[in-house]
């Protein structure tokens, strides 16, 4: 499975909900405190359910919403790229598609609200059928759906398998009333259909920057765990590991027998069996096994005891094997890498170098890369496709960045309406454009105009009245010249806002 968008309700500042289409690499760019961590946040829980990087508290309740008397958090995820069959009954094979728990758009919308930040409430939104005597079939056992065959009349080859009890009486409904509704299906009686389902979903793993530096720091651990998620996973390994299971069962029987002879000689009145009771060999956690992995560097120092700055590279390092693996190894398990702000402690070679993995990777057949950034570095890498920008915590305010306001597209544009980054190669950029356009003359004809001291090559000075653009520019282009003030932050930034402004008045 794959995420074709998420939805955020409740959560923290999202009061009203908003929903982000997903692509293979999404990166998320606004200013501090905007929301962008938020929704890597929100997935964490959906995917991890309190057991991955984020635990959910009354705190994540959205203030306002909760003042209006509204304490749910609500979390969606759209999938696409579904499997071709699952098993949701026992050991019965049948579809999304045939169990109607697809929405029109023939995606799988699996929906989580949080009461009062509690116990998750799971519901699958599906075009489903709503016919009397036709609804509601999942939620059903064995014996009430036997009872609907029989009083309908309707023949089925196998009334053991409740998937096709189901298509015998769906598919003997003249009208099937198909309507988008909601399947609870983490209800007693439809528990198995989730525990199946979630088999399916994409593994998750949250990478933050703002991890402690501590004894217990699980920043570099974590890859190594997803990795054994991934290897545990592996059909071949599954198959060795069920043999384990089933040679410990032998000798354990083997042990219980032995038990029952010695037991016989003593009291033969007491036990005429004794069979071990072991967990079914689909439900043990192998993972449990390997809960406490770890690597150590030089001189069996652990990862976690040296520097942030080494910690990231060494995530950078797993980032690009990863790429490389993911793209040479076939039937790996779907998996979402999120990662908040990868520019952290890192030099900007290794932010290229991180993006570069980062993009190789979201490649990767069943991969997906969604992260947070700061850095106009790793923005200029990417391309606009890649790019959402948060602006705030409304639906209007998150937007897929394009060519934004300007009339080309402009990664510099990007940097500056994500981070207010004002820098010279965007001042040059804007002047440029102008310049090439052939509309300097009109530019200038609009502005105020202050005193600038031009510095000529026999090194006399004229005197001269120009636009701050112009100022600007001229001190860019000429550090040599000292004979004047330097300009500020703010008036670099104010002259781009007016080439901006001049820019769009004249599209």
């Amino acid at each position: 499975m794959k995420i074709k968008s998420v939805g955020i309700k409740g959560f923290r500042g999202y009061s009203s909900p908003i929903e982000v289409e997903f692509s293979d690499l999404l990166v998320l760019v606004g200013k501090n405190d905007i929301g962008k961590s938020t929704i890597l946040e929100a997935l964490d829980i959906f995917f991890n359910e309190g057991k991955g990087s984020i635990k959910l508290d009354k705190d994540d309740i959205n203030k306002r919403n909760s003042a209006n008397g509204d304490d749910c958090i609500e979390i969606w995820v759209e999938f696409e790229e579904l499997p071709g069959s699952i098993v949701i009954d026992a050991s019965n094979q049948t579809t999304l598609e045939a169990e109607y728990l697809l929405t029109a758009n023939q995606t799988l919308k699996v929906i989580k609200r949080y009461q009062k930040a509690g116990k998750e409430k799971v519901l699958i939104e599906a075009h489903h059928p709503t016919a009397t005597g036709c609804r509601d079939l999942l939620l059903k056992k064995n014996s009430e759906l036997k009872q609907i065959l029989h009083n309908k009349s309707l023949e089925c080859p196998d009334k053991t398998k409740n998937s096709e009890l189901r298509q015998a009486i769906w598919q003997g409904q003249d009208d099937l009333q198909l309507q988008e509704v909601e399947i609870e299906v983490a209800k007693i009686d439809a528990k198995n259909i989730w525990e199946q389902l979630k088999a399916y979903m994409p593994l998750y793993s949250l990478f933050q920057a703002d991890r402690k530096n501590s004894d217990g720091d699980s920043e570099v651990q974590d890859p190594m765990r997803l990795a054994v998620k991934e290897i545990l996973g592996d059909p071949s390994i599954q198959a060795q590991l069920n043999q384990v299971a089933s040679t410990v069962k032998s000798r354990l029987d083997d042990v219980a027998a032995q038990t029952l002879i010695k037991l016989g000689e003593l009291n033969s009145e007491i036990a005429s069996s004794l069979n071990p009771q072991l967990t079914d060999t689909e439900s043990l956690k192998w993972g449990d096994v390997f809960k406490n992995v770890a690597i150590a560097g030089d001189d069996e120092i652990p990862i976690n005891k040296r520097g942030s700055g080494v910690k990231r590279l060494i995530l950078i390092s797993f980032f690009r094997a990863e790429a490389e693996r993911r793209q040479r190894e076939s039937g790996l398990p779907s998996v979402v890498y999120a990662i908040e702000e990868p520019e952290t402690s890192q030099h900007p070679d290794h932010q290229r170098a991180l993006t570069a993995a980062l993009i190789s990777l979201s490649k990767a057949p069943r991969t997906q890369i969604v992260l947070t950034t700061h850095s106009p570095e790793i923005v200029k890498q990417l391309q606009f496709d890649d790019l959402l920008l948060i602006a705030g915590q409304a639906a209007q305010d998150i937007r897929r960045v394009r060519q934004s306001e300007l009339p080309y597209p402009s990664l510099n544009e990007v940097n500056f309406a994500a981070f207010g980054e004002s820098t010279y190669e965007y001042h040059n950029e804007l002047y440029g454009f102008i310049e090439a356009e052939g509309k300097l003359g009109a530019f200038r004809a609009g502005q105020s105009t202050m005193a600038y001291k031009k510095l000529n090559r026999d090194g006399s000075i004229v005197e001269m009245q120009i636009a701050l653009t112009e100022y600007v520019r001229h001190q860019i282009h000429h550090p040599e010249n000292t004979a004047n003030r330097r300009f500020s932050a703010e008036e670099l930034h104010q002259s781009i806002e007016l080439m901006r402004s001049f820019i769009q008045a004249n599209r």
